[in-house]
C-alpha cells in the first residue's frame, strides 16, 4: 500500500471532515425500536475522541474554516446528508457540543436502508419458518457502495484515514493501525482501536436467538469495534430471530 495514494484528498473542505468524523474515531450509541413491517425508530448519539477532534481542529485551520465554523462535527449537515438516503424516512440531529451529536432517525423500510437503487442491500428482512429473520452482512466489497449512498464525500474522508471500508485495500486490522500511526501518530490509531458502536434495538417479539450479540426478552444488543467496521479484515454478519 502507499501512502501518498491518500494523501491527495487531504485537503476537502471541512464539511467532509463533519462527515467523515462520524466514522473515523467515534463512540457511538444507537437505540431504537423495529416494527413488524420494517419500519422503525431510532436515536443515535456518536462523539469524536479527544485525539481525533484535535485533528480536525488542527485541520480546519489549515483549510482557514476554524473560525468560521462552530461544530467539529455539524448536526444539521449530517442529519441532512442522511435524510437524503434509501430507507430513511427523516434525520435530524443536534450538536450536544462542537464533536458530539445526537438525534433522531426514523426508517421507513429497514431493507431498503442504503441499498443501491432497485437493488439488494446489506440488510434482510424476511419469513424463515414461522419466525422472522433480519440478517446484516457488512464486507469490504459492500462498504464503499453503502457508504457513497450516505455520502460521496465521506468515501473520500475516510480515504484520507486510509480506511479500507473506504479504499478496498486489503490489510489487516493491525497493519492498518500501524500505517495510520505512521501517517498520523500513534495517538490517533490508539483511539481508532478503542472506538465502539453499541446499539440497543426492542424487536415486535420475543427473540429466539441473535448472532454477534445478544438477547433479553424483545431486546437484542451489539457492541461493535470501530475498527473492524472500518478494516472489514472478515465481514461483519449479525442476525435477529423472532
Amino acid at each position: 500500500m502507499k501512502k501518498m495514494k491518500y494523501m491527495a484528498g487531504g485537503l476537502l473542505p471541512l464539511a467532509v471532515l463533519a462527515l467523515g468524523g462520524l466514522l473515523s474515531s467515534c463512540s457511538g450509541d444507537i437505540s431504537g425500536t423495529l416494527t413488524a413491517g420494517g419500519s422503525g425508530d431510532f436515536t443515535v448519539k456518536a462523539a469524536l475522541q479527544p485525539r481525533m477532534e484535535a485533528f480536525i481542529g488542527r485541520l480546519s485551520a489549515v483549510l482557514g474554516e476554524g473560525s468560521a465554523r462552530a461544530n467539529i462535527l455539524d448536526g444539521a449537515l449530517i442529519g441532512a446528508s442522511l435524510s437524503r438516503a434509501p430507507g430513511v424516512k427523516s434525520a435530524s440531529f443536534r450538536n450536544s457540543a462542537p464533536a458530539a451529536i445526537e438525534g433522531p432517525v426514523e426508517i421507513s423500510n429497514i431493507a431498503e436502508f442504503l441499498a443501491p437503487g432497485g437493488g439488494k442491500g446489506f440488510i434482510s428482512l424476511a419469513p424463515e419458518g414461522d419466525a422472522i429473520r433480519l440478517g446484516i452482512r457488512l464486507s469490504r466489497e459492500t462498504g464503499p457502495g453503502i457508504l457513497s449512498l450516505v455520502s460521496p464525500e465521506i468515501t473520500d474522508y475516510l480515504s484520507v484515514l486510509m480506511a479500507p471500508i473506504a479504499t478496498g485495500e486489503t490489510v489487516s486490522a493491525s497493519e492498518y493501525l500501524d500505517l495510520v500511526a505512521s501517517v498520523y501518530g500513534k495517538d490517533i490509531a490508539a483511539e481508532i482501536g478503542r472506538g465502539r458502536i453499541k446499539a440497543s434495538i426492542d424487536f415486535p417479539g420475543p427473540i429466539r436467538s441473535v448472532k454477534g450479540g445478544s438477547f433479553s426478552g424483545n431486546r437484542a444488543s451489539f457492541d461493535i469495534p470501530l475498527l473492524d467496521l472500518l478494516v472489514l479484515e472478515s465481514p461483519l454478519e449479525y442476525e435477529v430471530m423472532w
